[in-house]
C-alpha cells in the first residue's frame, strides 16, 4: 500500500517543509510536546532540509491550522476523554480540519500539480481519528494502562516502513484510560485503512486486545501509544512523588520498579523513541520532494 520512490534530487528542489503541531494536552503538564518538538529539530541535523514548525492550542484556544499553509501535521496525545469536547467548538473545528484534510489528499489523486498532505495522530488523536472515521468502539477500559509494554505488530505492520528497524514485538509508553477496539472491518476497508500493531498478548485475560497503530491512507498514520516519549521525560514522570505513590498503589513496586528499569534499555523505548516519528518525517519529506519533482 505504501511506496517508497528512489530518486536524484537536485539540491534547488529541497525546500523548508512547514510542519503544524496540533496541541491537545488542554495546558495540562506534559512531556509530549517537548518530545515533538526536539524530535522536528533533531531530524533538521539528518535530512539536510529545514523543517519549521507552528504550535496551535487545539482544546485550550480553539486553534487548528489551515491545510494550505503545511507540509506535515502532527497531532499530540492529551489528557481526559475523547468524548470530552462533543458539543464543544474546538472539536467541531478538530474535526473540520481532519475532513479538510483527507479531501485535500483525495483531490490530490485527480490533480497530478498538487502534492498531499501527511499526518501523524498520538494517544488521545489516535481515538479522536478513530472516532471521526468510525472505525471501531472507543470505550474506557478496565484498568489504566500505564508503563512501558510489548506491542505485536500485525502481518500490515511488519512490511510497514513507519516501523523499519523495530523488533516484534517492540516496546512503547503506554498512558491511557481508553481503548479502540471491535475494529470495523468493512469500514476500514473502504478507507483503505490497515491495521498495523496491536495490544500486548495477554492469555490470561478474556478481553479483546486493542488497536495501537493504524494506517489511514499512505500519507496518515496514527499510534494509540506515544512514540515521542523518551527515557528522561519518563523518568521525570515516574520520580514525581505523587505519581510514583499512585503507581505504586495501584501497580505494586516490582511493577513501578521494572518500568523505572526498563526506561535506560536500549532495544525497548530508547529506540522506539528514535525509530517511528522520525521514520514518520523522513518518509514524508521523501514523499513530498517526489511528488514535487515528478509534478
Amino acid at each position: 500500500m505504501y511506496q517508497i520512490y528512489f530518486y536524484n534530487l537536485k539540491k534547488q528542489t529541497m525546500k523548508v517543509k512547514k510542519v503544524a503541531v496540533l496541541d491537545l494536552y488542554n495546558d495540562a503538564p506534559n512531556q509530549g510536546m517537548r518530545n515533538i518538538k526536539e524530535i522536528i529539530t533533531n531530524k533538521n541535523n539528518t535530512l539536510g532540509i529545514t523543517l519549521e514548525y507552528d504550535i496551535f492550542n487545539v482544546r485550550a484556544k480553539e486553534e487548528v491550522p489551515h491545510i494550505e499553509d503545511y507540509d506535515i501535521f502532527i497531532s499530540s496525545g492529551g489528557p481526559g476523554s475523547p468524548f470530552e469536547g462533543e458539543g464543544k467548538a474546538w472539536e467541531e473545528k478538530y474535526f473540520h480540519w481532519l475532513e479538510s484534510l483527507w479531501h485535500y489528499n483525495k483531490n490530490c489523486e485527480n490533480n497530478p500539480t498538487s502534492t498531499k498532505k501527511y499526518a501523524f495522530f498520538i494517544c488521545h488523536s489516535f481515538q479522536m481519528i478513530c472516532r471521526f472515521f468510525k472505525v471501531g468502539k472507543v470505550c474506557l477500559r478496565n484498568s489504566v494502562s500505564f508503563g512501558v509494554f510489548p506491542t505485536h505488530l500485525t502481518e500490515e505492520g511488519m512490511r510497514d516502513e513507519m516501523f523499519e528497524g523495530l523488533n516484534d514485538p517492540f516496546y512503547m509508553v503506554d498512558n491511557r484510560n481508553w481503548q479502540v477496539i471491535e475494529p470495523d472491518m468493512q469500514k476500514l476497508e473502504q478507507l483503505g485503512a490497515e491495521i498495523l500493531a496491536l495490544e500486548k498478548i495477554r492469555p490470561h485475560v478474556d478481553l479483546e486486545r486493542a488497536m495501537m497503530a493504524i494506517r489511514f491512507s499512505s500519507e496518515i498514520f496514527a499510534t494509540q501509544f506515544h512514540p515521542e516519549a523518551d527515557p528522561m521525560g519518563m523518568l521525570s514522570y515516574l520520580k514525581d512523588d505523587a505519581k510514583k505513590t499512585e503507581i505504586i498503589e495501584i501497580h505494586g513496586k516490582e511493577k513501578y520498579d521494572e518500568m523505572v528499569d526498563r526506561l535506560d534499555d536500549e532495544d525497548k523505548i530508547v529506540l522506539t523513541h528514535r525509530t517511528i516519528l522520525p521514520n514518520f518525517l523522513q518518509n514524508a519529506v521523501r514523499q513530498l520532494n517526489w511528488e514535487l519533482v515528478n509534478a
